[in-house]
C-alpha cells in the first residue's frame, strides 16, 4: 500500500488534509465519498513536495475549457459512453495542447479511471471546483447535466471577465499612450531648450523650473526609478501573502465608496452561482458552503462565512447565518430566504447570481464610459501643461529680441 495526502469537504462543510494508506488515488477517492466527504484534492504522499508547488501548471484556458465541457456534456446526454465521447472529442479541441490534455484523460478512462480522476492527474489543469463539480456528478449519476450547468457557469463567468477586458482596453492604451508622450517630453524635449534658455539669459518661469527639474531627474534615474517600482511591487505582493496582512486590506477595499460596493456585488455573484450550482449537482448545503467559501476573492468576506457555516451546522437557516455573519447585500440574502421557504434554493441562488452578474456589468460600463473622457481632459491638460512651459520662455525670448 502506498500513503497519499488529500483535502476534502466534510458533510459538515469543513475543510479536511490528511494522510490515507491505500492501494491508489481511486481507492483514496472512493473511501473520501463514502464518508459523505467530496474530495478537494488527492496525490502521492511522495511526489510534488512543497520546492515544486509553485511549478504546476496553471488550468486549461477559459475558452478551451468552456468548449471542452460544453461538448462532453452534449455527448454524455445523447447516450454516448464516456470513452467514446472522448474520443470524438479529440478531433474538436482547437489546438495541439487540447488535443493532448483529451487524449491523456481518454486512455487513463479506459484503463478504469472515473472522469474526476482522470482530470486531477493532469495536476492542475483543471480547477478545484470544477474537479468538485464533476464529482458530484458523477456521484449523483447525472455528469451529463453536472457538466451542463458547469458549462454554464463557466460561460458566464468568461463573459463576464471578456466583457470587462474588452472595455479597459481602449481606457488602457489611451493611459499608457499619453503617459509615454508625458516621459518622453519631460526626459529628452524640454532638456533640449535648458541650454538654450541658459545661454540667452531668458527669464525661466517657476513653472518651467519644476518641470526642467522632473525631466532631469526621470532623463537621470529613470531606469532605477523604474526598477525600485518593480521591487516595491514584488515586496507588496510577498506582504500580501500574509493572511491578516490581506484580510486587512481587502477589508479597507470594501470601504471604499465606489470600489467596494461593486467588488462585493461580483463576489456575491461568485458566491451565489457556485452555492447554486453544487447544490443542483447534489452536494450537501455545508458542504457546497465549504467549498464555495474558496472561490471568494475577498479574504474578508471569505473569512466572515467561518461563523455563518458554523451557523448553518448548528441548525441557522443560510439566509439568516449570512444576515447575522457578512456583510453580502440585503438582496441577495432575501432572494435567499425566499429559496429556503419555497424548497428552490438552488435555482434562486442562481437567480440572485444572475441579477449581480448584470449589475457589475451596468456597474463597470458606466465606470468606463466615465473614465475615458475623464483621462481624455486630464491627459490633455498635462501635454498643455508642458507645453506651455516650453513656450513661456520662448515668448520672452521673442519679446526681448524684438
Amino acid at each position: 500500500m502506498a500513503s497519499f495526502r488529500y483535502k476534502a469537504v466534510t458533510p459538515a462543510g469543513e475543510t479536511v488534509e490528511g494522510r490515507m494508506e491505500a492501494d491508489s488515488l481511486d481507492h483514496v477517492i472512493a473511501r473520501l465519498q463514502e464518508q459523505g466527504n467530496v474530495p478537494l484534492e488527492a496525490r502521492d504522499a511522495a511526489g510534488g513536495g512543497a520546492l515544486f508547488g509553485g511549478l504546476r501548471r496553471k488550468p486549461l484556458a477559459g475558452a478551451a475549457l468552456v468548449a471542452f465541457t460544453e461538448q462532453l456534456g452534449i455527448l454524455l446526454h445523447a447516450g454516448l459512453p464516456l470513452d467514446r465521447s472522448l474520443q470524438m472529442l479529440l478531433e474538436l479541441p482547437e489546438g495541439e495542447r487540447a488535443r493532448r490534455v483529451v487524449e491523456r484523460i481518454r486512455d487513463r478512462v479506459r484503463g478504469g479511471s472515473s472522469l474526476s480522476r482522470a482530470m486531477e492527474e493532469e495536476h492542475g489543469l483543471f480547477p478545484k471546483l470544477y474537479l468538485s463539480m464533476v464529482r458530484a456528478g458523477e456521484a449523483s449519476g447525472a455528469l451529463d447535466a453536472a457538466l451542463a450547468r458547469l458549462a454554464d457557469y463557466l460561460a458566464r463567468a468568461r463573459k463576464l471577465r471578456d466583457s470587462v477586458v474588452g472595455a479597459l482596453v481602449y481606457p488602457a492604451f489611451l493611459l499608457f499612450g499619453v503617459l509615454g508622450s508625458l516621459v518622453l517630453l519631460l526626459a529628452f524635449v524640454l532638456p533640449q531648450f535648458v541650454p538654450i534658455f541658459h545661454d540667452m539669459g531668458v527669464p525661466i518661469p517657476l513653472v518651467t523650473r519644476v518641470l526642467m527639474a522632473i525631466g532631469s531627474f526621470l532623463h537621470d534615474w529613470g531606469l532605477l526609478l523604474l526598477a525600485a517600482l518593480v521591487v516595491l511591487g514584488l515586496w507588496m505582493a510577498a506582504r500580501m501573502r500574509d493572511p491578516d496582512r490581506r484580510r486587512g486590506f481587502d477589508a479597507r477595499l470594501l470601504r471604499l465608496r465606489l470600489l467596494g460596493p461593486l467588488l462585493l456585488k461580483v463576489d456575491t455573484a461568485r458566491l451565489m452561482r457556485t452555492l447554486g450550482s453544487l447544490l443542483k449537482n447534489g452536494v450537501s448545503l455545508l458542504a457546497a458552503l465549504g467549498i464555495a467559501r474558496r472561490v471568494v476573492s475577498n479574504r474578508e468576506l471569505s473569512e466572515a462565512l467561518v461563523p455563518a457555516v458554523e451557523a448553518v451546522k448548528g441548525g441557522d437557516s443560510l439566509s439568516h447565518a449570512l444576515a447575522a455573519h457578512t456583510g453580502f447585500p440585503r438582496l441577495a440574502i432575501q432572494i435567499t430566504a425566499v429559496g429556503e421557504e419555497s424548497g428552490t434554493l438552488d435555482t434562486m441562488l442562481l437567480r440572485a447570481a444572475d441579477t449581480y452578474d448584470g449589475e457589475v456589468k451596468s456597474a463597470i460600463d458606466k465606470m468606463l464610459a466615465a473614465l475615458v473622457p475623464i483621462l481624455t481632459i486630464v491627459m490633455a491638460l498635462l501635454v498643455a501643461g508642458i507645453m506651455l512651459s516650453i513656450l513661456l520662455p520662448l515668448l520672452s525670448l521673442t519679446g526681448s529680441i524684438q
